[in-house]
Order: C-alpha cells, then structure tokens, then sequence
C-alpha cells in the first residue's frame, strides 16, 4: 500500500519576524525603523499577507495527505522523499534555494506579494492551491535545468540559478581554467571570480554580467540545455591572461579550474554559508547537472 503525498510547506521567516526576535518588542523594532526614515506597518503588513498565504495553502491541502512545515535555513538539515509535493511559499529566490536539495520531487511556487515579485518561479496565487494541489501529480511541469560543480575529493554542488567558483570575500582568485576537450588549452588567471549560470540565472546575476560585457552571447531559456559561464575582472600580467572569459557550455561539456590559491570557494544561488572548500591544487568540473527541477506551470 502505497503512501499519500506528504506537502512540504517551504517559506522563510519575514522581516518583521527578524526585526522583533532582534529587537524583543513590536514598539522597539517601530522605533528603530523609525529612525531610519521607515514605517513597521508596511513592514508588518507584508508579513500579514505571508502568514495569510501560508494558512490559505495549509487549508487547501487534501486531508489524506500529510503535511509538514520547513523554514529556509533549516533546508540543508532536512530529508526530502520520493513522494513529497513540494510547495514554496514566498519569492522567486525562495524556489532556487530548495532546489539544491531536491530529486525529482514536483515543485509549486505560491506568491505571497505579487507586484513586488518578479514570478518566474513563484507562478501562482495562494487561491489557486485549491485546484492546483489535488492534481499535481498528474500537471504539466517545466523541467529548469540545473548547474553543478563537481571536485576532485567527490564534493558537489548543484544550484538553479548560478554557481560562483573564486575567493572567500570575492578577492583576488588564481586558478587555471580550460574547457575539456578543447585541444588541452589552459590558461593561468587571476580574478574576481568564474560565474557558470543558466536560462533561470539569466534573470539575476548572470543577465547583469552579460548585459555589462554586451556579450555576442545569447541567454538560454530556462529549459535549454546549455548554461553560460563568464570570468569577472580577470587581470592580464605576464603570468595570468585574459584570453577565456566567456562562453556557451552545452549539456555535455565542462568547464575545469585548478585552484592555485590557499583557498577558493564554490557555492550555488549566493548560499555562501554552504559552499565547497577548495585548497592548493584542487581541480573542479563545472557544467550541467544531471537533474532538474520540475516546476509546476
């Protein structure tokens, strides 16, 4: 006998929740935000709005299936299974962080502030769980296509959006950097860091490093099955060069770095606190992941 879907409820803790376990009181976070030229009752409003969100899809789930809650920095400690429905309530950046720890498992992205949102990932209305949840199983799903990075000692790191491979604190990075099956070319770098992205990145970071080197490069769609990678700030002297900063990688292909630094880090849609420590002579493989994730349209 089969199991019924269990719903994760995923959402994160608002402002106005930070700011009173801060500061211990409603009036003593209104008076620090008031002393900054801010109102708490926008503040408190949008949380109104998201603890309203969170009941209406509570409510919408079928009493036969299981439910249970999870706030975003408990993520990395949380065990998702098979049969889980997963559903994201709150923003677009939201859906990329719970993306890493997922396998397979269907993903709902609810918004709980249309208008200040882009929705790309959050694509429905806390209204619409009603009908959307029931059939799930059975909807049509866009599979976004993922990136991972993959080191030498089997450390790896898959994000939605973007990985960034450089130095703790976005200092000066030294590594050497080739693309397999490119003849052997490598070239020594120093830098601000590689940036590899895909068509969901290309609404973030990845579109605004594009956009400032007017890339002849085109921007995948999130279901393409190519990613981008750029190198930021790359210094020429006459040990390091500047000659691979940009390119296209396709579904099989992968971007190597060799760190030559005491310590470079790797990390997945700006999570740095669950990043790969790399050191002295590590090497790292960059490129498609072998998963995706499937968003509910």
């Amino acid at each position: 006998m089969s199991l019924a879907p269990r719903v994760v409820l995923v959402h994160r803790t608002t402002e106005y929740e930070e700011l009173v376990a801060h500061h211990g009181t409603h009036g003593q976070a209104a008076f620090f935000l008031s002393s900054r030229g801010r109102d708490i009752a926008e503040v408190a409003e949008r949380h109104r709005r998201t603890r309203r969100a969170l009941a209406e899809v509570t409510a919408a789930i079928p009493l036969t299936w299981r439910q249970t809650q999870v706030e975003r920095g408990d993520l990395d400690r949380f065990l998702f299974a098979p049969e889980d429905v997963v559903v994201v309530v709150g923003q677009d950046g939201l859906v990329a962080n719970v993306a890493k720890y997922l396998a397979g498992q269907p993903v709902v992205g609810i918004d709980t502030d249309p208008g200040r949102n882009l929705g790309v990932l959050v694509r429905h209305r806390p209204a619409d769980a009603a009908a959307l949840l029931p059939a799930v199983r059975t909807s049509a799903v866009d599979e976004l296509t993922m990136v991972e990075a993959v080191a030498d000692d089997t450390q790896r790191i898959v994000a939605l959006n973007e990985i960034y491979l450089g130095a703790a604190g976005h200092q000066t990075a030294r590594y050497r950097l080739g693309l397999e099956g490119d003849g052997g070319v490598v070239e020594a770098q120093a830098s601000s860091g590689v940036l590899v992205g895909t068509g969901t990145g290309a609404t973030g970071w990845i579109r605004s490093v594009w956009q400032e080197r007017g890339a002849a490069l085109s921007l995948p769609r999130p279901t393409d099955d190519r990613l981008l990678w750029f190198v930021r700030e790359a210094w020429p002297s006459p040990a390091t060069g500047t000659s691979l900063v940009a390119g296209e990688l396709a579904a099989s292909a992968r971007l190597t770095l060799t760190v030559e630094s005491e310590r470079l880090i790797a990390f997945g849609d700006g999570m740095e606190q669950d990043a790969l420590q790399l050191t002295w002579g590590q090497s790292v493989r960059v490129g498609m992941a072998g998963t995706s994730l499937r968003l509910v349209g």
